[in-house]
């Protein structure tokens, strides 16, 4: 059986589901990987067949999308192209994280395209959502990337074909410490905006993983690093707290991990904002943007927040193996 699997590039969290994923699919046939958008820090430790530039965004300096740069590495044609000449009729199965060009090679060429994405989970009515719903993001979340099935994953299983998050093999295994530092994960926003912040609380130390610095460097009680996969995991692990945007896999792992989130989305993103609510509603805490009193903001949820620990079960074989079961026939 010869299986794709389409990996979209922007944004950690489809990655690091992926690493997951593919040791149980290689068990049922010949596979070969795509991967469109070049956002993401998190490596995958496996040859890939396909990369493309896909459609993705830029992440900004003042907690949102750097517009103009994301306009930069948009390419139409190059995205038009991708579509016709991708060879998704080669497949026996094309499985799509939240990636566009093969979801609409196979919508054009009528063939079955299983999502297996969080986003999927939007495509329910039960997923929570903030209070003034976004049509046009709620068109986008739906046809970004067609599917013909879906599986999904969430904070809870709000619907028949939604799972709880898979949790990396490396993040279940890790032993979990508090040495009393705060991990901090804001692509969206520049490092001096939250250091300004962050300095103002002296006797807390924060290990800040950025997406604009390529060195590390330390000022204050702060510690900034690039984005490296077992630096954070490991920094999460012996936190005392977890300070990350709207995403889904970071806050799910910290949950896992027993942490205290605070989720702040990023600014525009009806997903995240959506995320955040869900989380919120675990008990979690949401914080709406970085404003001038964001340091109180800290100061509060150091001292009242309390961790949320949900002992994820892991279901990533039994999902494919049914997935598998169902499309092999």
């Amino acid at each position: 059986m010869k299986i794709l699997y389409a990996i979209q590039g922007t944004g950690n969290g489809h990655i690091s589901r992926a690493r997951e994923i593919i040791p149980y699919l290689k068990q049922y046939g010949e596979l070969d990987l795509l991967i469109s958008g070049t956002q993401a820090d998190v490596q995958l430790p496996y040859p890939v067949k396909y990369k493309l530039k896909g459609v993705g965004f830029v992440f900004g300096i003042d907690g949102g999308i750097d517009m103009k740069s994301s306009f930069k590495e948009l390419h139409p044609l190059t995205f038009i192209k991708d579509i016709y000449d991708i060879p998704v009729k080669e497949y026996d199965l094309v499985i799509n994280d939240y990636e566009p060009v093969t979801a609409w090679a196979c919508k054009i060429h009528q063939i079955n395209c299983i999502a297996i994405s969080h986003q999927a989970a939007f495509l329910s009515k039960h997923t929570p959502r903030i209070k003034k719903k976004d049509k046009f993001a709620e068109n986008v979340l739906k046809n970004y990337a067609p599917c013909t099935d879906k599986i999904a994953f969430h904070f809870d299983s709000y619907d028949s074909f939604i799972h709880t998050p898979v949790i990396r093999s490396e993040v279940r295994q890790m032993e979990v410490t508090n040495k009393e530092h705060i991990s901090v994960y804001l692509p969206a926003y520049a490092d001096e905006l939250l250091l300004k912040h962050f300095n103002k609380i002296n006797d807390v130390q924060f290990e800040v993983f950025s997406k604009h610095s390529k060195k590390p460097y330390k000022q204050k009680n702060c510690i900034v690093k690039p984005v490296l996969n077992v630096d954070f995991i490991n920094s999460l692990a012996s936190s005392n707290g977890l300070i990350t945007n709207g995403g889904f896999e970071s806050p799910a792992e910290a949950s896992f991990l027993g942490k205290k989130v605070m989720c702040i989305p990023m600014s525009n993103q009806y997903e995240q904002k959506c995320n955040a609510k869900a989380f919120k509603l675990l008990g979690g805490t949401r914080v709406k943007k970085v404003e001038s009193d964001f340091y109180l903001k800290i100061n509060e949820w150091l001292e009242f927040g309390k961790p949320i620990k949900v002992n994820y079960k892991d279901e990533t074989a039994e999902i494919i193996a049914k997935m598998m079961n169902k499309y092999s026939k």
